[in-house]
């Protein structure tokens, strides 16, 4: 499949990929930096970087490595379904204080932190994007099959984080994006232990399906939350 390139952001426009290690953040890395329209994709991760998601002082030096204001796409990558050998929860009698922490803090506190930091590297007066992977299940009203709890929570938690960082990001810049991406199932580890029976695709189609939802979107669209066909996903 052909490369996918940026068309609504500035000719020779920057990029900074957090979870460039992972299946789908890789993927997308890669294929911005296949772009001729993209003139840098800063990859972060645990493995190469040493970026812990978990730890704000690791996401702090991070950001201040880096220019603010010259960056024009971010996007965040990180997540995880099981988390020190402990998957998704059946049952609410299968809560563990422990496991929700730990989903908490890497899947909603961490972006969080992230958006704190990274934000200020964004240009000011163009047209940015800021898009966060997010998953349907952190849907509330798309919910109709209840469990895992601690995850789908934690999900639900980092949608309404992006929805309020949407507001105040649109005050600095009126054309700013920041969005929650659903990316779909993906042959990626995270989704290995749960993809019995079920269909998934390649991480270099995810990235291209993202690439090309996030290139439609207009400022009018930010707060949403979009599935990696461009369709909108219920809060």
């Amino acid at each position: 499949m052909a490369e996918y390139s940026m068309k609504s952001l500035k000719a020779g426009y920057s990029a900074v990929i957090i979870g460039a290690s992972g299946g789908i953040g890789g993927a997308i890395s890669a294929a911005l930096k296949s772009d001729p329209n993209c003139f840098a994709a800063v990859p972060l991760s645990r493995s190469s970087d040493g970026f812990d998601i978990s730890d704000e002082a690791s996401i702090k030096r991070a950001a201040d490595a880096l220019e603010p204001g010259a960056y024009d796409l971010i996007l965040c990558a990180t997540g995880a379904l099981t988390i020190d050998g402990v998957g998704p929860e059946r049952s609410i009698r299968q809560i563990s204080q422990t496991a929700m922490m730990a989903q908490f803090a890497l899947n909603a506190v961490g972006p969080a932190l992230t958006l704190k930091h990274f934000t200020p590297l964004l240009a000011r007066k163009e047209r940015t994007i800021f898009a966060f992977l997010s998953a349907r299940v952190g849907s509330i009203g798309d919910n109709a099959l209840g469990g895992w709890i601690s995850y789908r929570s934690s999900k639900a938690a980092l949608n309404q984080i992006v929805r309020t960082g949407a507001i105040e990001l649109g005050r600095i810049n009126p054309q700013s994006v920041v969005v929650s991406i659903h990316p779909g199932s993906v042959k990626t580890t995270l989704s290995e232990p749960f993809a019995s029976g079920h269909e998934r695709m390649e991480p270099v189609d995810v990235a291209q399906k993202i690439l090309a939802v996030l290139d439609e979107l207009q400022p009018s669209d930010t707060g949403g939350f979009f599935a990696y066909d461009g369709s909108p996903i219920p809060w």
